[in-house]
């Protein structure tokens, strides 16, 4: 009997196969076949990379706009300039060529006058804005 429990027990379990070793395949050989085989991925994640770059990089859109938005604001400066450049041109024209401009400077911002005129200094009146006290507030006695 002890021969047919252990002929059972054979026949459940497969015989193990002796180990086949599979011929060697070169490395090249191998790193062809995987590029062979992945090519399109490759593709596709070096397509994303570009076009990343396209986008983020140093050169790229958002660097490309925001260099068009500074260059925008450095022409509005350059145009404001320009016109308060001209304004005191004309100034300037006027200083050279009118003598009331002179004279009124002369008299307003360095307080001069003509020989024999007399000037009378008058302040002006402080506004009620600037009173601290409000016309409604009550006095004290």
């Amino acid at each position: 009997m002890d021969r047919k429990v252990a002929r059972r027990k054979s026949a459940r379990r497969p015989a193990l196969a002796p180990e086949v070793k599979a011929p060697a395949i070169r490395f090249g050989a191998q790193m062809r076949e995987f590029l062979h085989r992945n090519m399109n991925w490759f593709l596709v994640a070096g397509f994303a990379l570009l076009l990343l770059q396209d986008i983020f990089g140093t050169h790229g859109v958002l660097a490309m706009r925001r260099t068009q938005l500074q260059a925008k604001e450095v022409q509005q400066e350059i145009e404001r300039l320009n016109e308060e450049n001209r304004k005191l041109q004309s100034r300037v024209q006027h200083l050279k060529s009118d003598p009331a401009t002179l004279e009124g400077i002369a008299r307003d911002e360095m307080h001069l006058k003509r020989p024999g005129e007399y000037v009378f200094p008058i302040q002006p009146k402080a506004s009620p804005s600037t009173n601290p006290q409000s016309a409604d507030a009550p006095k004290k006695p």
